[in-house]
């Protein structure tokens, strides 16, 4: 590329660093990712950035794609040429941005890993040995009893819990949202017993340390681990596992996406589809396990 094209380069650096008061990271992922750019450009003996149309974007994207670039990353590019393009078009040097309609490659969405039955048991049947476990196994009990996020089950109060009804509220939901959900018998016998233990504190936090202090998040994620490494299970649980294995356990009973999305308190239906998913790997794996036809022979003479 010409000269000019290197200056308007750098006068876009020096903008974002004086101007939009850029954190050197920040800065250094711009010049990182518009160097690729600047680089396709050359291959094809672009003299100016304004030569540069959609379509040299969206091959461009294409290209650092194949070779291995994550879509998290590549969207990060797509940002930084967009924000150069525009810097471009505020000082009249090109006439459009050819970024502005190009989308990343999606990125695969992960599938949660859930325990089965027979581990949940494990974790839940294993019988406590001081009132430390007992509140323990209140809140295991609940995370999968209720599908709750590790922030609400932090942020109950002991009044949130209806053991008439069997319900709880939970008032500080993702996004602010309330939501009403049902307890199992086995969750609310195990808060009962958990109750008698409790000390009582200033804000009615349902699960306290042994100071009544509210709980923190990472003090029950530890709590967590330590009990699942007591009971001998080999896999790394976190208290996101175990609502995961209510939603996918859930569902692969009732067959009810609506209603394990409102247990959830997804907004969109689409975050819940991903237990579908998941579902149907479990049948997939046992098709290839059980079918006589399935399963994979070595053909070779």
């Amino acid at each position: 590329m010409d000269v000019n094209a290197q200056q308007n380069l750098d006068a876009f650096f020096q903008y974002m660093e004086v101007e939009k008061r850029a954190s050197t990271l920040t800065l250094k992922s711009y010049q990182r990712d518009i160097k690729q750019l600047k680089t396709y450009c050359s291959k094809r003996q672009y003299q100016n950035w304004d030569l540069v149309q959609p379509s040299d974007i969206r091959n461009h994207i294409a290209d650092r794609h194949r070779d291995g670039i994550s879509s998290k990353s590549l969207q990060r590019e797509l940002s930084a040429i967009r924000s150069f393009y525009n810097y471009l078009l505020k000082k009249h040097i090109v006439s459009s941005n050819p970024a502005n309609h190009i989308r990343a490659p999606k990125q695969d969405r992960k599938l949660p890993k859930v325990l089965d039955v027979d581990q949940i048991f494990g974790i839940l049947e294993t019988s406590p040995d001081s009132p430390l476990e007992i509140r323990d196994l209140a809140m295991f009990e609940l995370f999968y009893s209720s599908g709750l996020r590790l922030s609400e089950l932090a942020n109950l109060n002991s009044k949130d819990i209806d053991f008439t009804d069997h319900s709880l509220r939970v008032k500080y939901g993702k996004g602010g949202k309330q939501r009403e959900l049902p307890i199992g018998s086995k969750a609310i016998a195990a808060i009962k017993k958990w109750l008698t233990y409790r000390t009582e504190t200033t804000d009615d936090a349902l699960f306290t340390s042994t100071k009544g202090q509210r709980l923190g998040q990472r003090s029950i994620q530890l709590r967590l681990d330590k009990w699942c490494k007591k009971i001998g299970l080999p896999e790394h649980v976190h208290p996101h596992m175990l609502r995961h294995s209510f939603a996918s356990h859930l569902l692969e009973s009732s067959q009810d996406i609506r209603a394990v999305q409102e247990l959830l308190g997804h907004s969109n239906l689409s975050t819940t589809q991903i237990y579908t998913h998941l579902d149907f790997q479990h049948l997939a794996d046992v098709y290839d396990k059980s079918h006589p036809r399935a399963k994979k022979t070595n053909h070779s003479k």
